[in-house]
């Protein structure tokens, strides 16, 4: 007789929370990035070299696909449960 086995989530609530707050990062420092332009386009504007643009943003969103990747390869907590035995 086999032994049934139950299905097994990859992701379980923490790492989908940090998925999420990877995600948040990325996207906040995608928005931080945001503007800079002039309306004339015969008029240069120094706002794209603020610190925000060129520093801040750039770390923020290698945090946030850091979190991610963090996310993805952390080995799931289970409560719990043992591994079934392998046969």
């Amino acid at each position: 007789m086999k032994k049934q086995q139950g299905s097994v989530l990859l992701f379980d609530r923490h790492k989908y929370q940090w998925l999420i707050i990877g995600l948040i990062v990325t996207a906040v420092g995608f928005i931080l990035m945001i503007g800079g332009g002039s309306d004339d386009p015969q008029v240069f504007s120094e706002d794209i070299f603020s610190f925000r643009r060129i520093t801040l943003a750039p770390v923020l969103v290698l945090a946030g696909y850091g979190i991610q990747i963090y996310a993805i390869m952390k080995k799931p907590t289970h409560k719990g449960d043992k591994a079934p035995d392998k046969k």
